[in-house]
């Protein structure tokens, strides 16, 4: 089974950009999308005559911000949005898919905002969230793939020295969320297949 996840930077700015084609070139399984930017109509709309796809969307109150939303060929035996914390689940951040084997999660972690604004918040969202994470792991095995807005080590990032403690997602403490996720039992895939490579997926 092929498991792909992407932050689209706004779910209908790239179907014009050829996704239709894409999706159909690399035929994933599941794919889990980031940011979509759009509410649920907005979204099916979208992804309307994805062919061989079921969609499933999770959208912000706040029109044209956050979203998640997961395509698959297969269907689920549930779908749940949101990690069961009302003040955390205003944002369509979380997107959940059971199958008979395992559970996948998409998630848009909240990036701590310039000037580390919206730090408090991602503190308790790590912490939540991981609590979200190891009670679906006590039921079936967890996926979760998304965009965790974290630079985990100095190889995850340009200028990791100047960055440090002052850029959103290379924080102590948000080094110390992903750092407890894996103790928690939960593998960064990237990083098991390349623990040495310096290779960035967003740049700015």
């Amino acid at each position: 089974m092929k498991l792909m996840s992407w932050n689209v930077n706004g779910i209908r700015a790239i179907v014009k950009k050829g996704f239709p084609d894409l999706l159909q070139e690399l035929g994933p399984d599941v794919l889990g999308l980031q940011e979509t930017k759009a509410q649920d109509d907005q979204v099916r709309e979208a992804l309307f005559g994805m062919e061989g796809y079921e969609l499933h969307s999770s959208s912000a109150i706040k029109k044209g911000y956050s979203g998640t939303a997961i395509l698959s060929k297969h269907a689920p035996l549930s779908v749940a949005a949101g990690i069961g914390v009302a003040d955390l689940d205003q944002e369509g951040r979380v997107l959940r898919l059971e199958f008979p084997s395992f559970h996948f999660v998409t998630v848009y972690t909240p990036n701590s905002s310039s000037g580390l604004k919206r730090l408090p918040f991602r503190k308790e969202w790590d912490a939540a969230f991981l609590a979200y994470l190891n009670e679906l792991d006590q039921d079936k095995p967890v996926v979760c793939c998304g965009d965790l807005n974290v630079a985990h080590s100095p190889l995850d990032l340009a200028r990791p020295k100047a960055n440090y403690n002052k850029t959103p997602g290379y924080t102590q403490d948000e080094i110390d969320g992903m750092t407890k996720l894996q103790e928690a039992g939960f593998v960064d895939s990237w990083r098991r297949a390349h623990p040495e490579e310096v290779k960035y997926s967003w740049w700015s």
